[in-house]
């Protein structure tokens, strides 16, 4: 009885990763129609420079003040419930969007539409992140620990090949309503998609299996608490770590699409091209990114990927060339990302027991949000009072996001451990050993519950 109990379980687990999986294909379309194009949509009706960048200093701060909201919510209701109301009125917010794109073609009220902008965006970031630590705990209890790494890439894979493709047809329709002076029926178009891809996701979390969830009495700790206690423990020391490298990350990533729209007047099809290709580089690498985190832990990818990452900025600006932008930093961007995303989100996992993993995971997305919203806010202040003969103050703000990146690196990096019992990574050689001889043992494992799934059900 108690093994069919447990196949039980398993079954509805594994369906419910399928159904997790369906729903971040939809919510890959709402981002690539909605989340992709705000900031081009910012520009199009003459917001400026600094007000673009404002956009990502308030997704930074909001957002984690929202999810540390969220996360009380657990103690009351059931995760599902609390993302299933979330999702349905997070979709909501793409109407004020749609109401701006009207107004602005209209002439209406043109001078404000920037501030209205910022103000609905506010309300989509809000309601967006009030429901992230019950989907984060949710996810945590339907995905068994030893495969976390390989199931997490399979779902970006296939969500991520959904994003690319959705946002290059996005991008390329938005050209030619630009091309014959609709563009803000271009916009209109996207928003409306967007809206109704979120409130199919609405849909698709009424179906799966939420295990339930046990909160132990004293489970709770403030804010203030973690931030005590955070230089003393390892998930503290990480978050730390993670916050102040989104600070100087956010220093000259949101000026990005002003740089490639403005200064260089790309289009957008050739915009989310270079962007996108990002992407597509992080999709062929993910798979290889979750082998290696499982069998080797999550800290020695940090490392590798960390490396990587503070030379991106400055690969931006050496090249105007398209393909140069493709080929060197968006593929230097995707596949150092992807691999550090995916490992940063299995740490957190690693590093919290399950009752703490919904209010742990929001301080620190919390800590994360205040160095994005401080890199972000610095980013739109310098490209107002920076003001240089010898160099453009945009390219000399991505040079400053390039060293403080290498700076935060080089000091915190090395005070964080893996606590994962794991095996020996062996440079070159493990890459080796992971590309040609894992494939194998995946695939009989994920057989195996196959087979145990079927077998309880020719039983019943």
């Amino acid at each position: 009885m108690v093994k069919k109990d447990s196949v039980k379980i398993k079954e509805r687990k594994y369906r419910a990763r399928r159904h997790s999986i369906k729903e971040g294909i939809f919510a890959s379309a709402k981002a690539s129609f909605g989340d992709r194009f705000v900031s081009p949509f910012a520009i199009a009706i003459n917001a400026s420079s600094s007000l673009v960048a404002l956009l990502s200093a308030i997704s930074g701060l909001l957002g984690p003040l929202s999810q540390t909201f969220g996360s009380r919510l657990i103690e009351k209701y059931s995760r599902k419930e609390i993302v299933l109301k979330s999702v349905f009125l997070e979709s909501l917010t793409w109407l004020p969007l749609i109401i701006i794109s009207v107004l602005f073609y209209k002439g209406i009220l043109t001078n404000i539409l920037p501030l209205l902008l910022l103000l609905s965006f506010s309300l989509y970031i809000i309601l967006t992140n009030i429901g992230h630590p019950a989907w984060f705990s949710w996810m945590g209890d339907i995905v068994d620990e030893k495969h976390r790494g390989r199931w997490f890439s399979k779902r970006n894979l296939i969500t991520g090949f959904v994003s690319v493709i959705l946002a290059i047809s996005a991008s390329f329709f938005l050209d030619y309503t630009k091309k014959n002076n609709w563009i803000m029926f271009g916009f209109i178009t996207l928003f409306s998609l967007a809206l109704l891809s979120r409130l199919t996701c609405w849909r698709i979390f009424k179906k799966p299996y939420e295990p339930e969830i046990k909160l132990r009495k004293g489970y709770y700790f403030s804010f203030w608490d973690f931030i005590i206690n955070a230089p003393k423990n390892n998930f503290g020391k990480f978050s730390l770590f993670r916050a102040i490298l989104s600070f100087s990350t956010s220093i000259s990533s949101p000026l990005l699409v002003v740089y490639l729209l403005r200064n260089l007047e790309f289009s957008y099809a050739v915009y989310m091209i270079i962007i996108l290709a990002g992407t597509l580089f992080s999709l062929t690498v993910l798979e290889l990114w979750g082998k290696l985190s499982d069998k080797y832990g999550n800290y020695k990818i940090l490392c590798i990927t960390s490396i990587l990452i503070p030379t991106i900025p400055i690969l931006w600006i050496l090249s105007p060339s398209p393909i140069y932008l493709i080929l060197m930093p968006s593929l230097i961007s995707g596949i150092s990302w992807a691999g550090f995303n995916l490992t940063a989100s299995n740490f957190v996992y690693d590093n919290v027991s399950p009752q703490k993993r919904g209010i742990a995971s929001s301080y620190y997305n919390m800590l994360n949000g205040i160095g994005i919203f401080l890199g972000a806010g610095l980013g739109a202040l310098l490209i107002k009072i920076l003001a240089t003969n010898y160099i453009e103050p945009i390219l000399l703000i991505f040079i400053i996001g390039g060293i403080t990146r290498m700076i935060v690196v080089f000091i915190f990096l090395p005070k964080i451990k893996e606590i994962r019992k794991t095996e020996k990574f062996t440079g070159s050689k493990t890459f080796k050993n992971t590309l040609f001889k894992e494939a194998g043992p995946t695939l009989s494992e994920e057989a195996h519950e196959i087979m145990s799934i079927k077998k309880y059900l020719e039983t019943k």
